[in-house]
């Protein structure tokens, strides 16, 4: 089954947003170095974001970009360096403030609730955005009723935009894996955010899939506002998709531009076929 055949425009109802001017970093990242040990898995990296840019993150497989993901999810804590969304430092907020802050997040691995249904997997990913109190939703208030409605539309125009109409009351458990990369993203999407971290969306994908997702991934930013930081090895997609590449090696970024400069930089050539741009095959 494919990712999406189609993804369908508009968010109705949804609150206006203020993003910061186009062209103006929506993420900061500066000077960030992250040590485990004698082992330093990030070496002084820095680039910007703008709003409502798509922006990959590639490198080879330990070269750093899952650890910073993890220094955004502020799940550690860097050495060195800042990290700042719209503006604000992230070194003060708790981790379990990131989503209510504006930043939403995949990871490598599934993390659904296979016991749910795909419409309330979706739902939970708005748990950031409600306001009730457990007095309030004991005693049923009005408002609390009022919130739960908002709640329950938002989730499904979110699984009306990635196509999961047919299964919205299934539960996840036994759907296909591209069914529930779909679900993973319309929970992430649930908690409204303006920038989203894909965590290599496309593994575990087939071809056909992994070209939906460049589309879905297109359509995420133009129709639902949101700012892509992607992570992801399949290097196909991310110059489908990607406005600028930043490319790490060991800890280091040794280039950033377009995906045409960055697919003739040296460097990547190098760090990526262990070869320069001028070596023969002997």
């Amino acid at each position: 089954m494919a990712l999406i055949d189609s993804v369908t425009g508009g968010r109705p109802g949804h609150p206006a947003r203020t993003l910061p001017h186009d062209g103006a970093p929506i993420l900061t990242v500066r000077d960030v170095t992250v040590r485990f040990g004698g082992i330093v898995a990030l070496d002084g990296v820095s680039f910007d974001v703008a709003a409502h840019e798509i922006v990959g993150l590639i490198g080879p497989n330990g070269a750093g970009k899952t650890t910073l993901f993890n220094c955004l999810s502020r799940l550690y804590d860097p050495a060195r360096g800042t990290l700042a969304f719209e503006g604000r430092p992230l070194d003060q907020t708790a981790p379990h403030r990131i989503a209510a802050l504006g930043i939403s997040r995949t990871f490598q691995n599934l993390a659904l609730f296979p016991s749910l249904s795909v419409l309330q997997n979706v739902m939970i990913g708005m748990h950031c955005r409600t306001r009730a109190d457990f007095v309030a939703s004991a005693l049923r208030l009005p408002r609390v009723r009022a919130e739960e409605g908002r709640i329950a539309e938002r989730a499904q125009e979110l699984v009306a935009f990635f196509g999961l109409q047919a299964v919205a009351t299934h539960p996840a458990a036994g759907l296909p894996f591209g069914t529930l990369k779909r679900v993973e993203l319309a929970r992430a999407l649930a908690a409204q955010p303006r920038l989203l971290l894909l965590d290599e969306p496309a593994a575990g994908l087939n071809h056909e899939e992994v070209e939906a997702l460049a589309r879905l991934i297109t359509a995420i930013r133009e129709e639902q506002d949101v700012t892509i930081l992607l992570v992801e090895h399949h290097m196909g997609l991310v110059m489908q998709v990607s406005d600028r590449v930043v490319v790490l090696d060991f800890g280091r970024k040794i280039a950033e531009g377009t995906p045409a400069e960055v697919q003739q930089h040296p460097d990547v050539i190098r760090a990526y076929l262990g070869v320069g741009p001028t070596d023969t095959a002997s």
